[in-house]
């Protein structure tokens, strides 16, 4: 009778067999899809989706032609738009379209990556950190997976093989170790983008809502050797788009997830984490808007910060709202017990162990949020001073003494950001960096020693204006200077953003220390335990959480209802011209308007999905059985943001941009027909 009642136990426990799960391709549930859907997925198709799909800077993207032109969203390459306007000629309010393969221009701040490989290096870790207490084992484990890494990229160096890019990656909370090999493209360019007025239509009104009318795609081209870069795993675009109903794939890199965290863990979020962000964003908001109402030329300047705060905003509120859920929460407290009476560990709990450590972190929580984290000095100019002055510091130890986001598998996309050429105003960094200042002393009190020392002479505004006013990290062949010059260089300089960034790194560093020693270490050597008792009990029956590395759901092209109501999953073009108002947010391009009577408007323009996803698979195709790529998604809808901790089947719905409107807009809107030309015939 107990054997029969553990069974039951498991199996109510496991996730509802619903389109559910963001999963690792080396545990694709194929016999479930093939049982619920009759389809096959071969490992093959597998293969050929992986080596197709591309994880550029927080979003995901697509080979769709044999000459690396990579397919994601306009609002994934806003930092490339950004970075190659001009005064005269901004690409985010006009659009970018190159005549031929000369004019495109290069995105020094994107970087392409592409899997070839994945490799279980569980057991080495567990054996770096076998029999250590809690501490130790934390920085064991941290210096085997950076010798895993440099491992790696230096046995592709040795076997001739193009230089691989290779990353550790945990998942199930401690449960396995990958090392995830990936081959990099440097030299990514732009090849076209729409106008922000349709791409993102309908601005912070219409975000995570549906019915939606966004154009919200770009196009990239990978480029080796200055040569286009020769990609013959793509997806083939299927313009006809899929059908109500109709089986459909995402192939993406989520970014992160909290579905397994304990309930100690997603409290700590509800009672400190969210309420802090909603109550900082919502006042930078402000201050925001204030900047922006003094002239024109400003609230360009921060038009895109606003809208990135404003989305951040709509997603923390709702995630608070998640976990206001009494559901939710007891829906956590029961898998909790019940995976504890199934695994029966001995001493110590660790669930009990969590939630002294979560405990510890509310004491130290705002300290090393604003001082180690950063959240006290939001400047772009200082996050360059802290890169170039822990960079210099760090690039002087070995490669496994270093922190682990200066190993040297780090190191290249750091020398990218550095000395990318990317636009800077004085006047926002000034703004921003005041207001964070003053945040920190009001939240940390003006007698914490740090914010004693910092402001014994001046204010926080008069600190962070001269800083500003004074710095020369504003310029890239500087900052690149400093780098090439390590820590000789960076020792010597005088810059007022690196003295500020030296002033406080010791405070940085030592909270650090009691972070990783009394929160890390802990939750690491419990959260194992507990993946440990999953895995006796479910197996790989579940998924783990998104860790913004590669995934694959699967799900169905449908639409919800919504108080009562059916929500058709498609929309077509004659309702984006109805909608128009002709202000922002609603306001259509010129070259839209031009030619709307050439437009055919019964076109399919966006349409929803129950794919399983989450913020980082911005820019995924989704694909159909065939392999084909059927719409590039780009958002979800208001329901899906609770998808951090639970996925709701009949609520929670992924939204696409269709390709047959791909086709009609690139033909007649913009005429990019060589463009059109090379999707068509890849």
């Amino acid at each position: 009778m107990r054997m029969l009642f553990l069974v039951w136990m498991i199996c109510a426990a496991l996730p509802a067999l619903a389109d559910e799960g963001m999963w690792t391709f080396d545990n694709f549930p194929t016999s479930r899809v093939e049982q619920t859907y009759g389809a096959g997925v071969s490992a093959a198709w597998l293969d050929h989706v992986r080596l197709a799909t591309v994880r550029i800077a927080n979003c995901t993207g697509s080979f769709v032609s044999s000459n690396g032109l990579i397919l994601t969203n306009q609002h994934c390459i806003e930092s490339c738009l950004g970075a190659l306007s001009s005064k005269e000629h901004n690409l985010l309010e006009q659009g970018f379209i190159a005549a031929d393969r000369a004019a495109e221009r290069p995105c020094g701040t994107q970087l392409a990556d592409v899997l070839v490989a994945t490799e279980d290096v569980t057991a080495a870790v567990n054996k770096a950190s076998a029999g250590l207490a809690d501490s130790p084992a934390n920085e064991a484990r941290k210096r085997a997976l950076t010798a895993l890494e440099q491992g790696c990229e230096q046995a592709g160096v040795r076997s001739k093989r193009r230089k691989l890019t290779c990353q550790a990656v945990t998942l199930y909370g401690g449960g396995q170790y990958f090392l995830y090999k990936y081959q990099r493209y440097e030299d990514v360019r732009l090849v076209f983008a729409p106008e922000v007025g349709v791409a993102n239509f309908g601005g912070d009104p219409d975000n995570f809502q549906f019915p939606r009318w966004n154009f919200d795609i770009a196009v990239l081209r990978a480029y080796e050797d200055g040569r286009p870069a020769k990609t013959p795993d793509f997806l083939r675009i299927d313009f006809a788009g899929p059908r109500a109903d109709e089986l459909v794939f995402v192939s993406g890199q989520p970014s992160s997830t909290s579905r397994m965290q304990t309930l100690a863990q997603i409290e700590f979020e509800r009672d400190l984490v969210l309420p802090m962000a909603l109550m900082r964003t919502s006042e930078l908001r402000g201050g925001y808007k204030e900047f922006g109402r003094i002239n024109p030329f400003n609230e360009q300047l921060i038009a895109g910060p606003l809208e990135s705060l404003e989305n951040g905003i709509k997603v923390r509120r709702k995630l608070l709202d998640a976990l206001h859920d009494d559901a939710l929460i007891e829906r956590k407290r029961d898998e909790e017990n019940t995976l504890r009476q199934l695994a029966q560990l001995p001493q110590p709990d660790p669930w009990a162990q969590i939630e002294s450590a979560t405990a510890r972190e509310r004491e130290i929580y705002w300290p090393y949020t604003f001082i180690e984290n950063g959240m006290g000095f939001n400047s772009t100019l200082f996050r360059y001073a802290r890169l170039l002055l822990r960079g210099a510091n760090e690039r002087a130890k070995p490669n496994t003494a270093r922190l682990r986001e200066y190993t040297d598998a780090s190191l290249g996309r750091i020398e990218q950001q550095i000395t990318a050429q990317v636009p800077f105003d004085r006047d926002v960094e000034a703004m921003t960096l005041t207001f964070s200042l003053q945040r920190m002393r009001e939240w940390l009190g003006p007698d914490y020693p740090l914010t004693h020392r910092l402001f014994a002479a001046e204010s926080p505004s008069a600190l962070a204006t001269r800083v500003v006013a004074e710095t020369k990290l504003d310029e890239a062949g500087v900052r690149l200077k400093l780098w090439q010059g390590g820590k000789a260089a960076v020792d010597a300089s005088r810059d007022p953003m690196i003295e500020l960034a030296r002033a406080l790194d010791a405070d940085a560093r030592a909270l650090r220390r009691q972070f990783e020693d009394s929160v890390e270490a802990p939750i690491s050597a419990a959260s194992q335990r507990i993946a440990a008792a999953r895995f006796r009990a479910y197996g790989t029956h579940v998924y783990p959480d998104a860790t913004f590395t590669l995934r694959l759901s699967y799900g169905t092209v449908t639409g919800w209802v919504e108080n009562g109501e059916s929500v058709a999953p498609f929309t077509r073009l004659d309702r984006a011209f109805e909608r128009a108002t002709g202000a922002d947010p609603f306001r259509l391009p010129d070259s839209w308007l031009k030619v709307k009577d050439q437009l055919d408007p019964l076109t399919p323009f966006c349409f929803t999905t129950n794919n399983d996803l989450v913020g980082g698979s911005s820019g995924s195709a989704l694909i159909n059985v065939r392999g084909e790529m059927v719409g590039v998604m780009f958002d979800a809808n208001i329901h899906s943001i609770s998808g951090a901790y639970w996925f709701d089947a009949a609520r929670n719905r992924a939204i696409a941009v269709h390709p047959a409107i791909m086709r009609e807009a690139l033909d007649k809107v913009y005429g990019a027909h060589s463009l059109l030309a090379e999707l068509n015939n890849p």
